[in-house]
């Protein structure tokens, strides 16, 4: 019996960010405003915003796909592909900032990383990596 293809896409367009970035920009701007902030400091910090307000205009988009063939992902312009058969295991590490990485061990043991925006919630990704056969490992609080 076949699965059906796991697919899991991400846009860095939504709500949620847009919500975030400009409460960010009022907190900054009021800082300037209401505590007399340095300007350089402020505008130092904003800088740090500039990747994600780059993400939220270009709209980039990331995802997954797993089928019983194949893993593919793509973010941005970087894309990738495994066969299935070529991947001993999946590894996945809980990071201490308590995000998840993924990373596919190859039977030559090469590791081939995932990027972090296309890899879907941990337990969906497990269950549907455990479905097409593929043993999977975790790591709790990896610092690699």
């Amino acid at each position: 019996m076949m699965a059906a293809d796991f697919i899991f896409e991400r846009n860095a367009r939504t709500t949620r960010m847009a919500i975030l970035l400009a409460l960010i920009y009022v907190v900054l701007i009021g800082a300037v405003v209401v505590l007399d902030a340095a300007i350089w400091l402020v505008g130092g910090l904003a800088l740090l915003t500039l990747p994600a307000l780059w993400d939220f205009y270009n709209s980039s988009a990331a995802g997954l796909c797993l089928s019983d063939r194949a893993l593919q992902w793509h973010s941005g312009r970087r894309q990738g592909e495994l066969v299935l058969a070529e991947i001993d295991h999946m590894q996945l590490d809980t990071r201490w900032d308590f995000s998840v990485r993924a990373r596919a061990v190859l039977h030559n043991k090469k590791r081939v990383q995932l990027p972090f925006e296309a890899t879907p919630p941990h337990r969906t990704f497990e269950k549907a990596l455990e479905t097409r056969g593929i043993r999977v490992k975790r790591n709790h609080f990896a610092f690699f």
